[in-house]
């Protein structure tokens, strides 16, 4: 086993220096008996067993005869993939997988499955720490995808050559053999099936419905109890439980045993790949993603210089011209275009800490932007500034998000760039973040941070922060709904700190005619430059007295 190793669902040989996949392992001179014996195992648990050595197949799948597949389906028969890696830490290292070819499966119903979201688990995680008695429990589910009876049998049509010898003498195979393929009749979920998703989670509905749970009519991948308080995201097969109350929990673990194998976290230290620390006491939840940054940097093939200096910036600092009347935008990249190697380096820049982003860093997410706006055609300054993003993740330390207990009224800090990205394009920046109904709410970990290219080309640093600011009302309305989903009122006054305020007024009027009163938020910005600076008000004079009076009551 030391000398072997996974690589793109391939067996990498160390002292041939080849990848070996399916077809080769089970022809090697030395490797074949054991590839085969797995191989045999994979058809045994989806079959009706191997040699007896199987305990409880799973009877997904039946060889069939040609004649047995209906003519109107011939045109859909898939094909079948095998998948081997090496485990050495489980019970059984050599491991073989079957998958289908879903490409060619004609699925007549939607296969779309509803899921959690980034936004709805950290939600999730506020109303934790702020809820009083409130606790976080995760578990997983074994096999998720496989074993879901089906309506709509698929079919497969399997190479002789690639099925091991010992199932072909115990299946009398040469029998339903044709022109050296067999046809299979899959009859339950499995791995490949672009339907397995959303069977498998209609299943798992039916049998929580029986116990009082359902999921929100709007709000996918949030669950809730008619009368327990307990609620709980999902994602693919992985709870992450809200309760009040040990026993409320228990009853959800008991009814999941009863039909599916589960992994349980009552501490629920890491869900969707982030580690969770709790503090019951302090009422806090501490986010974080340990050694993320240096196995991605390791991947990429970054080495932080031995003498070079510590990095504070992710991305160029653009200095300001201080006395011009008029600000211009940046020339165009005149800079070498990169090369395919390049290009692949950039994507996965980008693809590689786009989670961390989302989950734990919102630093880089302005870098990230960037990155992503230009890796269609990125040039040698989009090289250095993915250079400085990395230089930047290698000499930080790896950052931590707190979220501690609220009121869980929602609040946003909304800001614009003029003119700072290149085709003359402005930035719009948002803090989004669960704090108390007061004028200015305290700070709180971020739920969400919207750094975005505005579109448009602004005419004024005004107009850019005028879009920016829809454009965080926008993402606003949504939350709110969450919120209310999960029982946490919102109140329905909004107000609003700016250096253009009566522009800013006007704004959040129309923005309010446009959505109904339910889809209210809560804006507040800061003006720029300042933190704790009182904003000065202006007394209105009579004619804008009469016109505040005729406001209809439901605008922002």
């Amino acid at each position: 086993l030391a000398k072997l190793r996974i690589a793109a669902n391939a067996v990498l040989d160390v002292d041939s220096g080849k990848m070996l996949e399916y077809r080769q392992l089970l022809r090697h001179p030395t490797m074949k008996a054991d590839w085969q014996h797995s191989s045999a195992n994979e058809f045994g648990r989806l079959f009706q067993g191997i040699g007896g050595r199987i305990e409880k197949p799973t009877n997904t799948c039946f060889f069939i005869h040609k004649h047995e597949v209906p003519q109107d389906r011939f045109k859909e028969v898939t094909y079948g993939k095998f998948v081997c890696t090496v485990r050495p830490q489980k019970a059984e290292p050599f491991r073989t997988r079957l998958t289908l070819g879903g490409n060619r499966i004609k699925y007549p119903g939607d296969v779309g499955t509803p899921t959690t979201d980034m936004l709805l688990f950290k939600i999730l995680l506020n109303s934790v720490v702020s809820t009083p008695g409130a606790k976080f429990m995760t578990i997983d589910i074994s096999n998720f995808y496989l074993n879901t009876p089906m309506k709509r049998f698929e079919y497969v049509k399997l190479a002789l050559s690639d099925i091991p010898e010992e199932v072909i003498t115990e299946y009398n195979l040469h029998e339903k053999a044709v022109d050296g393929h067999v046809y299979v009749e899959v009859r339950k979920g499995m791995y490949g099936l672009p339907q397995a998703g959303i069977l498998a989670q209609e299943l798992l509905q039916k049998r929580l419905e029986a116990h009082g749970y359902y999921q929100s009519p709007i709000v996918h991948g949030l669950w809730l109890h008619k009368w327990r308080p307990i609620q709980f995201s999902l994602v693919v097969d992985d709870f992450g439980v809200k309760y009040v109350g040990e026993e409320h929990a228990q009853h959800l673990v008991n009814i999941l045993k009863a039909d599916y194998k589960i992994t349980e976290d009552w501490e629920g230290e890491k869900y969707i790949g982030i580690d969770l620390e709790w503090d019951y006491t302090k009422r806090q939840v501490h986010l974080h993603m340990p050694d993320y940054i240096r196995k991605a940097l390791e991947e990429l093939g970054y080495t932080l210089p031995e003498r070079g200096r510590r990095q504070d910036s992710p991305h160029p600092h653009i200095p300001p011209k201080y006395g011009a009347k008029q600000q211009f935008a940046a020339g165009p990249d005149t800079s070498p275009v990169l090369d395919k190697a390049g290009l692949k380096f950039i994507q996965q820049v980008v693809g590689k800490f786009l989670y961390l982003a989302r989950g734990v860093d919102c630093t880089i997410l302005p870098t990230l932007s960037s990155l992503s706006s230009q890796q269609a055609e990125p040039t040698e300054t989009t090289l250095q500034r993915a250079h400085q993003l990395l230089h930047y993740l290698a000499s930080q330390e790896e950052a931590i998000l707190t979220y501690s207990a609220s009121d869980m009224v929602l609040a946003v800090h909304s800001d614009a760039g003029y003119l700072n990205e290149p085709n003359a394009r402005s930035r719009a920046g948002g803090h989004f973040f669960l704090s108390t109904d007061v004028l200015h709410p305290p700070n709180n970990g971020a739920i969400l941070n919207i750094a975005k290219i505005i579109k448009n080309v602004m005419s004024s640093a005004a107009e850019a922060e005028l879009g920016a600011l829809y454009i965080m009302a926008r993402e606003a309305i949504w939350i709110r709904v969450i919120l209310e989903e999960l029982g946490h009122k919102q109140p329905e006054a909004s107000s609003q700190h700016g250096t253009h305020r009566r522009r800013l007024q006007h704004t959040l009027s129309r923005i309010g005619a446009a959505i109904s009163a339910s889809d209210r938020s809560r804006v507040v910005r800061r003006p720029r430059g300042a933190r704790n600076r009182r904003v000065a008000r202006r007394r209105p004079n009579r004619g804008q007295e009469q016109q505040s009076k005729q406001r209809p009551e439901n605008a922002l």
